[in-house]
């Protein structure tokens, strides 16, 4: 997850003597890079995760202060450090309490520290991080491309994750996010982690085949609940022009068995996208969970259109709507009542109805085998 504000404040807090005033809940934020901000015209350059650092040149009131920290928020930057003692004496009440409000870090340094050769010292840190980051993100990928070459990926993955532990692939999505270029993604990149809460050292974000990828180890319920909710809350609350999508796949245990976690989150997050759903899991999904993992879609479209021909032509035909009522009488279990209710018609009609959809199918539904395999093939239909 690459250098985040906790990091930076366990190894430099005495060096730098740096002190958190607000937004605490930000710290598991991850910084890309920092910049001097003494104008709020410099803002135009962000692209999320930078952390500011300010003397408050030309911030010397409260009004502007807040305003600054407005403009980092809205361009998802990591947090601020405020170099105080010659242009500002002491953060005001209402800066704090804005920071707190929107969990955004608010660090304060004196101004004897030498804030050049904090700025240095950081940003030779993102570069590490960075550089290990992207070398566990190879790693990953090995785990899930070729699971069986264990050596070419478990001992890389050692030093950083319990390897016998239990991972979990979270994959996130939105629309249009193929068509951007690599500097767009980077952006949308920086900015989603930035809402990637309480994941430290147990997990990593990378892009991968058309998705995000979280990759969680040894994260328990309560942690997952919040890293993926918060992400999603936070997103949806400041990027209210991003649909993400998420998929969530199955627990497993074992790197070696990683491959089997991200496949059933991209299964769910195709899911997600389908259905317009902003969160679904794998398990979650119920037959959807074995249609999904079928490889040859083809066939499965060939054998859902070649049983519900008849009702589609008819259909089309004479503008009707038999493909759903067939699907509501077997989702109801051959309810007539059920049916009518929820579609607000007759019960005569219904059944008129479902006496059509029988002749042009030919069959009674009179067997589990019968009901199943027709529900089948409305699952199917219903994947696209």
């Amino acid at each position: 997850m690459g250098l985040t504000i906790q990091d930076m404040l366990i190894t430099s807090e005495n060096q730098y003597q740096m002190k958190m005033i607000a937004g605490a809940k930000g710290w598991s934020n991850s910084i890309s890079w920092v910049l001097m901000v003494e104008d709020t015209a410099i803002l135009n350059n962000f692209s999320g995760k930078e952390l500011a650092v300010t003397t408050c040149l030309g911030f010397t009131s409260t009004e502007k202060l807040i305003n600054l920290a407005k403009g980092l928020v809205e361009k998802h930057a990591a947090g601020m450090i405020i170099n105080i003692g010659e242009y500002v004496l002491e953060i005001p009440k209402e800066l704090i309490s804005y920071c707190d409000e929107n969990d955004f870090p608010l660090i304060e340094v004196p101004w004897e520290v030498y804030i050049g050769d904090m700025i240095k010292d950081i940003s030779v840190r993102i570069f590490l991080e960075e550089t290990a980051d992207d070398q566990i993100a190879n790693a990953l990928i090995k785990a899930i491309e070729t699971p069986d070459n264990q050596e070419d990926y478990r001992k890389e993955l050692l030093p950083y994750y319990d390897v016998d532990g239990e991972f979990q692939v979270v994959l996130f999505t939105t629309e249009g996010l193929n068509s951007m270029d690599t500097v767009e993604r980077r952006k949308l990149s920086y900015r989603l982690q930035i809402y990637v809460e309480n994941l430290t050292h147990n997990g990593n974000f990378f892009y991968y085949d058309s998705n995000f990828v979280l990759m969680m180890n040894d994260v328990s319920q309560r942690d997952y609940d919040e890293i993926v909710g918060g992400m999603l809350d936070r997103t949806h609350k400041r990027m209210p022009d991003i649909k993400l999508y998420c998929g969530a796949g199955s627990k497993v245990q074992d790197i070696s068995q990683l491959y089997i976690s991200y496949r059933r989150a991209k299964a769910a997050v195709k899911r997600a996208v389908c259905q317009k759903d902003m969160y679904v899991k794998f398990d979650d999904m119920g037959l959807y969970r074995l249609l999904y993992m079928v490889e040859d879609k083809k066939l499965l479209w060939e054998m859902s259109e070649e049983l519900l021909k008849p009702l589609i032509e008819y259909d089309k035909k004479h503008k009707s709507s038999y493909v759903e009522t067939l699907e509501l009488y077997l989702r109801h279990n051959g309810s007539i009542q059920a049916v009518a209710e929820q579609t607000f018609t007759h019960r005569n009609t219904v059944i008129y109805r479902i006496s059509n959809i029988k002749k042009l199918l030919n069959t009674e539904f009179d067997s589990a085998e019968e009901k199943m395999k027709y529900l089948t093939a409305l699952y199917i239909r219903n994947m696209d």
